[in-house]
């Protein structure tokens, strides 16, 4: 790149970056997603097509929609971010990806495809009562609410970066992004959200391909690949017995292994993808949908992480004052806003934009199926008709939008970068929820009073690790950090293994001793 076009580009950062192409192109985005809600709105006759699509939906659709799903510009920006700025270990925990789905596709797959219900937690109040099953209604609604409120926040504060306007603007940006997702995804029910997030995945990974292509043509081949660990990184051992160690390849490993199993057995928005598909092969396929396509979008990602350290290691007159150390997670959005011609950068950031929706509109209309089925419905509060039931929950959908909102507003006072500020808000949740389906299903002995000791045990795990730093962290002199006594990859892994061993163990202890026939799987 000569001076010249340094300088344009430069000038074009300034004075903000994106132009009326861009602007343009991310109007247009948007206007399309809400057309689409509102085209399948006209189909919809009842509650089932739309939390379920009436359970014969396409196993690719709903295998790529649970990817974009799952995927959210948190993870869009941390992949990146974390290779950029941390190291390359985070990517070592794709290798857990065959396990995780012997594990979900052959043992968790065929037990729950046997049921057929809208919400999950349905399934706990058969064999461990009414008190377990609105325990996991309320960890769910917990979960999602932070989980969006963390990716809208996130994504506002990426967007900002590529505007170029002050913070002052991330409220604006939050409305906007959350109006456009909640719209459509009210409207629309699942069918509209799983078509859009085929459109958002498309985005998203040929976003990810184009920032690739554009520094390996400014290298002249590909010359960024590193082949030595660069001054930027952390240590990053195989293992370590030093829990503070940040990252390991064990611990991202299992970090990643426990998270995977954790959401697709127990998070409603997994869950309900798989009841909208035919029986328990046509699932499992669209778990196998997933899995592939997180391996090939994230190890994309990967790459955006090492050509951006080159990149910005060649040409420092493009960080524009970022460092790219602590600001790591800022300069994918800099490099779309910068580098990126116009018209390409509107693409590009609709594919940000699409991040954030297609984790936004699965979880309204997740937590929109659990409120009417586990909260209203189990307690007679449903509208009488199908019709009410269908303009109720369309309400309710715009109503957990608007919340979402309000709740971004608190997500900027948790420390750490994008990583580690998802681990610490969805961990505490994510393994508590599956051990709750873990007892039900699978231990004969189960009963509520050892359930709630075996939650209440690895949720303060969960609250000791995630937030050490916070509690007991001191300052590393060397890196000029608060540095944390057990590193936050241990967090979820720990706190499933001690909900299991506690549970299990005050489950034997408190068992009903008296002769019963043995616990059955079958639908009620």
């Amino acid at each position: 790149m000569d001076k010249t076009e340094g300088s344009r580009l430069l000038s074009r950062n300034i004075m903000g970056g994106l132009t009326r192409i861009d602007w343009l192109i991310v109007a247009v985005y948007a206007s399309s997603t809400v057309a689409l809600g509102y085209y399948f709105s006209r189909r919809q006759r009842d509650t089932q097509e739309y939390f379920t699509g009436s359970g014969n939906m396409n196993p690719f659709l709903v295998g790529v929609s649970l990817f974009a799903t799952l995927l959210s510009t948190i993870s869009y920006l941390s992949m990146p971010g974390e290779v950029l700025g941390k190291g390359p270990m985070h990517m070592t925990s794709l290798l857990a990806l065959p396990i995780v789905f012997a594990i979900v596709g052959y043992g968790l797959l065929p037990l729950y495809m046997r049921y057929r219900v809208t919400s999950a937690y349905e399934l706990l109040e058969k064999n461990l009562g009414i008190g377990v099953r609105m325990l996991g209604v309320t960890m769910f609604l917990a979960l999602r609410l932070v989980w969006m409120s963390l990716l809208v926040y996130k994504t506002a504060e990426a967007l900002i970066v590529m505007i170029g306007v002050d913070e002052k603007w991330i409220p604006a940006v939050v409305l906007a992004t959350g109006l456009v997702a909640v719209t459509y995804a009210s409207l629309g029910g699942l069918r509209a959200v799983v078509v859009t997030d085929l459109i958002q995945t498309i985005l998203l990974f040929g976003g990810a391909v184009l920032v690739v292509v554009m520094v390996t043509v400014d290298f002249g081949g590909f010359g960024w690949f590193p082949t030595k660990w660069d001054t930027n990184w952390d240590p990053q051992p195989i293992f370590s017995f030093d829990p503070s160690v940040r990252a390991t390849m064990i611990g991202a490993i299992l970090s990643a292994l426990t998270w995977q199993v954790c959401t697709a057995g127990g998070d409603q928005v997994s869950i309900q993808r798989f009841m909208s598909t035919r029986d328990a092969g046509a699932a499992r396929k669209s778990f196998a949908t997933q899995m592939c396509v997180s391996l090939v979008v994230s190890a994309t990602l990967f790459l955006v992480g090492l050509s951006l350290l080159a990149y910005f290691k060649a040409h420092p007159e493009m960080l524009g004052g970022l460092n790219m150390k602590t600001d790591a997670d800022k300069l994918f959005p800099r490099f779309i806003a910068t580098r990126l011609p116009p018209g390409v950068s509107g693409l590009v950031v609709s594919a940000m934009f699409a991040a954030a929706m297609s984790s936004i509109d699965s979880g309204v209309n997740s937590i929109t199926a659990v409120v009417s089925t586990d909260l209203l419905g189990r307690f007679g509060r449903s509208p009488k008709s199908e019709k009410d039931h269908l303009v109720m929950a369309r309400f309710l959908a715009f109503g957990i939008g608007a919340s979402v909102v309000v709740g971004s507003a608190f997500i900027g006072l948790i420390e750490g970068n994008i990583t580690e500020v998802t681990n610490k808000t969805v961990n505490l949740m994510v393994p508590m929820i599956f051990c709750l389906f873990f007892f039900a299903l699978f231990v004969p002995f189960a009963n509520p009073r050892g359930v709630w000791i075996g939650w209440a045990c690895g949720f303060t795990t969960a609250v000791l690790i995630g937030f050490s730093g916070e509690l007991f962290g001191w300052i590393d002199l060397d890196l000029k950090t608060q540095r944390a006594p057990v590193s936050f990859q241990w967090m979820g892994p720990s706190a499933l293994a001690v909900n299991m061993v506690v549970g299990t163990l005050a489950c034997w202890l408190l068992r009903d001793r008296t002769i019963k026939a043995p616990r059955s799987h079958e639908p009620s």
